[in-house]
């Protein structure tokens, strides 16, 4: 999943990216909410609150949202400059350990949240997860050549509306390439929804701990890329 790029890729490669990666979006998205009551990924909610604050004047709460946005920008960011420069070494694999940095990172997180007082361990972690989830969103992002969003479904529900009307619109004809799109946004939105529920349960009953799940998680879909990388590099 995180080896192939361009040609390589198939839709079967890019459907169980999504619906691993996705479902681990939408717990810590779910999550980011039970801790804070605010959403790490959902920068359109956010910069619509961020407005909102801001036209009534309301500086002090307008501050913690734009801190979400600018950490996830600059996780997107760091997950572009650790990808460029992987490639302009011509490091094999550049995009699984990126998912692998996501998982330490995440660890480091919930260690954090741990020895954190009550007061601020919501604003921490739910500012914490945005920047790793900015940091995944790039990397999907990049690997798959912007077909795979995994942060957010908004683009991908209106892809599905679109993929569906035009399937409607061909009455019995099953051909071209909206079948597929079907596919891999309905499983993209599927997981999404199907991981914020389980995000929600985990939260509830290991707290921060739950970050650490994830973190194992993520590692185990990071080293089957990492071990192919090494074996390429090798031959």
């Amino acid at each position: 999943m995180l080896v192939h790029e361009g040609q390589n890729r198939t839709p079967g490669i890019d459907r169980r990216l999504a619906a691993s990666f996705a479902g681990i979006a939408g717990a810590l998205n779910a999550a980011g909410f039970c801790a804070f009551g605010t959403f790490s990924s959902n920068m359109t909610g956010n910069v619509s609150a961020l407005a909102d604050h801001l036209g009534l004047g309301e500086m002090a709460l307008a501050l913690p949202i734009l801190a979400l946005i600018a950490a996830f920008m600059a996780g997107a960011m760091g997950a572009t400059l650790l990808i460029n420069a992987g490639r302009q070494h011509r490091l094999s694999g550049v995009y699984a350990y990126s998912v692998l940095t996501e998982a330490l990172l995440l660890v480091s997180l919930g260690l954090l949240g741990l020895g954190l007082p009550a007061g601020w361990q919501g604003a921490v972690l739910v500012t914490g997860l945005s920047f790793l989830l900015g940091l995944q969103n790039a990397t999907i992002t990049q690997i798959t050549d912007a077909r795979v969003r995994t942060t957010h479904v908004t683009g991908m529900v209106t892809d599905l509306g679109i993929a569906l009307a035009h399937r409607l619109s061909l009455g019995r004809d099953t051909s071209g390439p909206d079948r597929e799109k079907i596919r891999l946004y309905g499983v993209t939105v599927a997981a999404f929804l199907a991981g914020g529920v389980t995000g929600v349960m985990a939260w509830r009953v290991l707290g921060s701990a739950f970050l650490f799940v994830a973190a194992g998680l993520l590692t185990l879909m990071a080293l089957p890329g990492i071990a192919s990388a090494r074996r390429v590099n090798a031959s």
